[in-house]
């Protein structure tokens, strides 16, 4: 029964399901929705729990140094300012999160300004949606032999007061088509740091409109193209 639902939700998607490089359209398919176990299930790369809600893919390190504007990008695009790299559809990233019943949140979307409004305005967004939109991320890797796990930010340190980015959540925005395209797609921008119209995700903490202050965590990420898994689940999850 739990996969039919899934089946007939995933149907109901409209967005695309191939994996393009950033700037090419995605071809129009319904993506398949496998199934593990009781609970589990898989479209692509990406392993969903419909009873807890969490999400698992894989991703690698893609910097340990300098300033960051991403967390997590698709491998075919801005990797200059991400810490992690992906090989994932981020559009069936979208899949995952509507049929795992998460609502998306457009209120750190900005407006197009307008000459009546030329100052940038936020969509009003209803309180159970922010909820309902609010994210963990996590990563967990391989220490030696000792399997690890710890929040994404500890990864990421604030330059002017030298401190770990705080344990805000993360908001699904969910993004939207935009002349037959769907922007995370596109660009590549799946979980975004410094605030961005086209990524899927959102960091909603202070500073998260300054492209300046936000770089890898010293000595805290391990080398470069290291294999990680990242496992996105709800905020209200976390411990405070």
């Amino acid at each position: 029964m739990i996969l039919r639902l899934l089946l007939l939700s995933a149907a109901a998607v409209t967005f695309a399901s191939g994996q393009p490089e950033p700037g090419k359209e995605a071809p129009s398919a319904k993506p398949d929705v496998e199934k593990i176990d009781a609970t589990h299930f898989r479209i692509g790369e990406i392993v969903f729990d419909s009873k807890t809600r969490e999400i698992r893919f894989p991703a690698a390190i893609n910097m340990t140094e300098d300033l960051l504007e991403f967390l997590i990008v698709h491998k075919n695009g801005k990797v200059h300012e991400s810490l992690f790299k992906t090989d994932i559809s981020p559009t069936h990233l979208n899949v995952a999160f509507t049929l795992l019943r998460y609502k998306p949140s457009p209120e750190l979307y900005s407006k197009p300004a307008s000459d009546t409004d030329p100052t940038e305005t936020f969509p009003e967004v209803p309180e159970e949606i922010k909820k309902a939109a609010r994210l963990k991320i996590e990563v967990e890797w391989l220490d030696g032999e000792r399997l690890r796990k710890i929040p994404v930010n500890e990864w990421v340190q604030h330059t002017s007061t030298g401190s770990t980015m705080s344990a805000d959540p993360w908001v699904y925005g969910g993004s939207e088509i935009v002349d037959g395209k769907f922007p995370p797609e596109a660009t590549g921008d799946i979980v975004a740091i410094y605030r961005s119209q086209s990524a899927l995700i959102n960091y909603s903490g202070k500073d998260h409109g300054d492209d300046t202050v936000w770089v890898v965590y010293p000595k805290r990420v391990p080398p470069l193209d290291s294999k990680v898994t990242i496992i996105i689940s709800p905020y209200e999850t976390a411990k405070p």
